[in-house]
């Protein structure tokens, strides 16, 4: 029997993420003994605003390329409060991971494991479950190092909405919309940027790929609104980069929090699975960090892998 070998790239970055990837590492392990024909080769790498402080660096070239170059990359949390790039940004390489490897669909599945976790009444396991599909490498974070003198009098942040960027978030919540329960909403701003509605008009234009997948059009604010007081109608949804940041934690707050929260940061070519939450430096060591959304994250990179091999060619 052929054995398949996939190389991940495995970050444990700053705070509680070395903690959390540990115990997903560990559940890959154990059920690693129980495939057969697969092989999972785990190498880990420097990165984040530790690895800035200690190098200089807060994504050294060599971790790129081994991202690159791996089958998948699994990470735990980047960045800290306090370190921070001149213009006042915190470091974010999972940012220059996003836009380097191209890694345009920000999936964040939603979904109620247990009834206990949810502050919502009447809601029972299974009842909340949704994905969010934030599109990850344009919107209003495209011009996010541009940078700034310290004496301006203004600055400005550019959201950009290409139809190349649009369209392939867009069929790609379709095609997640199919393999579920066939119900696609986008959520904008439409009735104010022109950005959104030039993105509706995508969506429009996509739609009809998908003659067999109902659509909605909801405003963010009144997503927001709807998220809270009906969940459960809510199958896939697909938003601009800032808009999907915000929105999935507030779903993740939905079932328990950002430690039930996972995510995949899916390309053409590559993928990197982590944890939604961040860093949280101030319960970093404490034995107290929930590593639930980093296991639903390398479970993810599981179900993704096959593909991704077929993709690439294989080892």
């Amino acid at each position: 029997m052929q054995t398949h070998f996939f190389r991940i790239a495995v970050l444990g970055g700053d705070g509680i993420g070395p903690e959390v990837v540990a115990s997903a590492l560990q559940v890959l392990e154990a059920v690693q003994s129980k495939l057969t024909g697969v092989t999972l080769v785990f190498n880990e790498f420097p990165a984040g605003a530790g690895e800035y402080l200690r190098s200089g660096n807060p994504l050294p070239e060599e971790t790129m390329e081994a991202c690159r170059s791996a089958h998948a990359t699994l990470l735990g949390a980047m960045g800290l409060p306090d370190v921070r790039w001149p213009g006042g940004t915190e470091m974010a390489p999972q940012l220059d991971l996003r836009e380097e490897l191209d890694l345009y669909a920000g999936i964040r599945p939603i979904h109620l494991y247990n009834a206990a976790h949810t502050p919502l009444k009447g809601y029972q396991e299974g009842g909340i479950d949704l994905v969010i599909f934030r599109e990850n490498t344009e919107g209003l974070f495209a011009t996010r190092k541009n940078p700034w003198p310290k004496d301006a009098e203004e600055v400005r942040d550019h959201l950009v909405v290409t139809r190349r960027g649009a369209e392939r978030i867009v069929r790609a919540a379709f095609q997640e919309a199919r393999r579920r329960r066939k119900l696609c909403t986008l959520v904008d701003k439409a009735n104010v940027l022109p950005s959104m509605a030039f993105l509706r008009m995508v969506f429009d234009h996509v739609a009809t790929e998908f003659p067999d997948v109902a659509t909605e059009r909801v405003y963010v604010d009144a997503a927001t609104l709807y998220l809270l007081q009906r969940p459960q109608d809510f199958d896939v949804m697909v938003m601009e980069n800032l808009f999907g940041d915000i929105l999935s934690d507030l779903a993740a707050g939905l079932v328990g929090g950002m430690g039930m929260a996972p995510s995949a940061d899916i390309g053409e070519k590559h993928g990197v699975f982590q944890p939604s939450h961040g860093s949280a430096p101030t319960i970093a060591g404490k034995g107290i960090a929930n590593p639930v959304a980093t296991i639903l994250s390398a479970a993810m990179m599981l179900d993704w892998l096959p593909g991704e091999e077929t993709t690439r060619g294989g080892t």
